[in-house]
């Protein structure tokens, strides 16, 4: 199974918020996107998907910026890769080519059952397990604006 761009982006804002400290002064979706070499606007995209399954919050204005809630910092990398890939299964078989033997056909329900065990395995994993010292050593290192 291959996760979407979307869902990539999403984990990685999670992993720059969960090594988020008192020193920094701010983290906004623009400086994840930097820090992740992502385009600014799927980040915000994902962030946005993110503030609406709960995990992330934001607050406007000059100091505002973006931040686990205390649900997102609990949270199991399965819970937030199902809430960002939704319900979609692992092959398309209906839709506009439905494939002719969906209503008959047993791989999709072996697919799904994989599905789901991949699932139940990311469940054994935080935020706190994908970030180490290295990842935290990285993040600030990279938001640190580049000398000429």
């Amino acid at each position: 199974m291959q996760l979407s761009r979307f869902t990539d982006l999403g984990l990685r804002a999670m992993m720059r918020l969960a090594v988020s400290g008192e020193a920094d002064t701010r983290v906004t979706a623009k400086l994840v996107a930097r820090q992740v070499n992502a385009s600014d606007h799927y980040v915000a995209k994902a962030v946005s998907r993110l503030a609406e399954l709960g995990f992330v919050a934001s607050h406007r204005g000059r100091s505002g910026g973006i931040f686990l809630t205390d649900e997102g910092r609990a949270a199991t990398v399965g819970a937030i890769v199902r809430g960002l890939e939704g319900d979609a299964e692992v092959v398309e078989c209906l839709g506009e080519h439905p494939c002719p033997l969906a209503s008959n056909c047993r791989l999709r329900h072996v697919l799904r059952n994989a599905q789901e065990a991949f699932y139940r395995e990311l469940d054994h994993y935080t935020l706190a397990d994908l970030v180490t010292a290295r990842t935290v050593e990285l993040l600030h290192l990279s938001a640190t604006p580049a000398v000429d």
